[in-house]
């Protein structure tokens, strides 16, 4: 038992607090403090609380600090009651303020409410810097990252883009929707000067262009509050996520992207996986919860907003389009569709109506007529090299020896295209004859034998075989002989300088 309630023990009994003090053996002043204590509902053990230097200065301490907001520095204050008379130090001064701040911040801090969605109400996007890859014209370039997600099922749709130009924005804004598989009423953002051009009286003032956008698939876009976690903290996640997945850094390894189709790729594979995985917070799976949500999304119009994107240009037959008398390539499977061109800076942006939604397919430098923009990633199986030289030959066999042969690995592959490049006579009969030598000793000796005879140009008859067994003998591949002008297999006349010369000696003789 504590010696407090030894203490009111004694004075319940008693009812005196002389007897109760010499019960407890403590002083009668100890027993009617205690007593008063508990009968004013405080608690009996809590400190005795002095008079301070302090205390007749608390109010205008607390006037200054209300006067500020709670801003108000400590050492500035301690020199205003330092004038005032007061004559403690400043660490009581800086004690009392903090104290002071602390209760002004109790009484006016902000109140925060959840954010309670429900189905098919609410799409947020917002923007963040992506990675650094290749461009259009080869150097490297900042690419961004349009984030969009749907409030209720957490449902993440991740772009890569090279900009957030207002039609980059109605692009994206078109596939998000058709990925998610309609629209919902409202569309919230940061107010960008894409979506909000200026606030007057703190209203603001939205893009005319992208009101139309927004009346187009039905829905209206909103802006959020500056500073409000509540309405842009969901958009601003969804970004920091994408982020810390995409973007190499050292926590996660990443070692960077060799092009922007590459970024794109991954950019897929990051939303499958957050989106097939259970949400902390909701506890389902946005993928399975997404099904739900799209029951209370209202449809999309099937033909894009395209107000934005530009001029219509037809794909010809070559997978070009052409925009002021130049021709610019597209990637493949565009041909005979309409394609949107427009001129952004010193770039030309192509866009097309994929199964996706609206996608930028190509960006091109902007060019003069006579110089054509191709870019040769989008002929991958053209049979030219990108000089307008022939590529080398695929051998691909046809008859069972021709398969056999072409099975012995990659040097018969070799050698056959060296050998038809020279017009090596019996290539046929040769090819038996490897055939005939690899069941002997091996195919990997000959496949390799067939290899340094392409290399060296040695397409003789029993080449094959000198080669063979000189590997045989332990000969490295680097003391291979090249066939040329400056090699031959002849004997030299060097033998024949001294030819008819006096031997020496034989003149002392005479």
């Amino acid at each position: 038992m504590s010696q407090e309630s030894q203490i009111l023990e004694a004075f319940d009994a008693t009812g005196c607090a002389h007897s109760a003090a010499l019960l407890a053996g403590v002083d009668p002043k100890t027993v009617r403090r205690y007593v008063a204590k508990r009968d004013a509902g405080e608690p009996v053990d809590a400190p005795v609380q002095r008079p301070k230097l302090i205390d007749p200065f608390l109010p205008k301490i607390e006037e200054l600090v209300e006067q500020s907001e709670g801003t108000v520095r400590a050492d500035v204050l301690h020199e205003r009651l330092a004038a005032m008379g007061f004559t403690g130090d400043e660490r009581t001064t800086r004690r009392a303020v903090a104290n002071a701040k602390q209760a002004w911040r109790n009484g006016h801090r902000r109140q925060y409410r959840p954010w309670i969605t429900e189905p098919g109400l609410w799409l947020q996007f917002d923007w963040g810097h992506g990675p650094v890859v290749f461009g259009p014209d080869g150097r490297p370039r900042q690419t961004l990252l349009f984030c969009a997600w749907l409030a209720w099922s957490r449902f993440r749709v991740v772009l890569p883009t090279w900009d957030r130009k207002l039609e980059t924005l109605l692009t994206c804004l078109d596939t998000t929707l058709r990925r998610v598989g309609g629209a919902p009423t409202y569309a919230l953002t940061d107010n960008e000067k894409t979506v909000t051009v200026e606030h007057i009286a703190r209203v603001p003032v939205r893009h005319p262009m992208t009101v139309a956008a927004g009346r187009h698939y039905g829905l209206t876009i909103h802006t959020c509050v500056p500073f409000d976690p509540e309405s842009k903290g969901g958009s601003e996640a969804t970004v920091r996520i994408a982020k810390a997945d995409l973007v190499p850094t050292k926590a996660n390894l990443l070692t960077g992207y060799n092009s922007f189709a590459e970024l794109d790729e991954a950019c897929e594979a990051f939303c499958v996986k957050v989106n097939n995985r259970i949400h902390r917070e909701t506890a389902r799976i946005p993928a399975e919860a997404l099904v739900i949500e799209q029951a209370r999304l209202h449809p999309i119009p099937v033909a894009p907003f395209t107000a934005a994107l530009g001029e219509t240009r037809m794909v010809n037959t070559d997978q070009t389009i052409r925009f002021g008398s130049v021709r610019y390539s597209t990637p493949s499977g565009l041909v005979g569709r309409e394609v949107w061109v427009r001129a952004d800076g010193d770039e030309l942006v192509i866009t097309a109506n994929l199964q996706a939604g609206l996608t930028e397919v190509a960006r091109h430098r902007l060019s003069t007529p006579g110089n054509p923009r191709i870019d040769l990633s989008h002929y991958p199986d053209h049979p030219q090299q990108p000089d307008g030289s022939p590529k080398p030959p695929q051998p691909k066999g046809r008859s069972d020896q021709e398969k056999a042969f072409l099975g012995l690995g990659p040097g018969a592959h070799s050698w056959l295209i060296e050998a038809a490049a020279v017009g090596a006579q019996r290539v046929r009969s040769k090819m038996t004859a490897a055939l005939e030598l690899a069941a002997l000793v091996g195919t990997g000796p000959v496949d390799a034998a067939l290899g340094v005879a392409a290399a060296a140009g040695r397409f003789a008859e029993g080449d094959l075989l000198a080669i063979v067994t000189h590997r045989a003998n332990g000969a490295s591949i680097a003391s291979m002989v090249v066939a040329d002008d400056a090699h031959s297999v002849q004997p030299g006349t060097s033998g024949w300088a001294t030819f008819g010369a006096r031997p020496e000696g034989l003149e002392e003789e005479q």
